[in-house]
């Protein structure tokens, strides 16, 4: 159970931060992805920068967080963290998004990091 939890966890904090290099570095394809699509020469670039740097970071906090201070403590982060994938849906709904990418992305990642936590209070 340990090595699925950390596992997992350590897949999660990874993904954040290829989707912080994603929004950073391809933010038209990001955006498009994320279910609300923006043209980052216009106005919406600086608001995909910002979703890059939240993503990155939370990825990064993450790593830190499961290295040195243990599953507990990064139970407790994936915990608080499931609050953006459920407000990433919350978004995709209100912006016109496809209820698909709302639900089987967003929704679906939020009930795997709560999954996360879970497994991680276990360890």
């Amino acid at each position: 159970m340990t090595i699925t939890a950390y596992t997992l966890a350590i897949a999660l904090d990874l993904f954040c931060l290829f989707l912080g290099y994603r929004f950073l570095f391809q933010p038209g394809p990001a955006a498009a992805g994320y279910g609300v699509p923006a043209d980052p020469a216009g106005d919406a670039g600086a608001y995909l920068t910002i979703k890059g740097v939240r993503d990155g970071t939370l990825g990064l906090v993450g790593l830190a967080v499961l290295a040195f201070a243990g599953a507990h403590a990064e139970a407790w982060f994936m915990l608080c963290v499931a609050v953006v994938p459920f407000g990433d849906t919350a978004i995709v709904l209100r912006h016109g998004g496809a209820k698909a990418v709302a639900f089987g992305i967003h929704f679906a990642t939020a009930i795997v990091v709560l999954i996360s936590a879970a497994l991680l209070f276990l360890a």
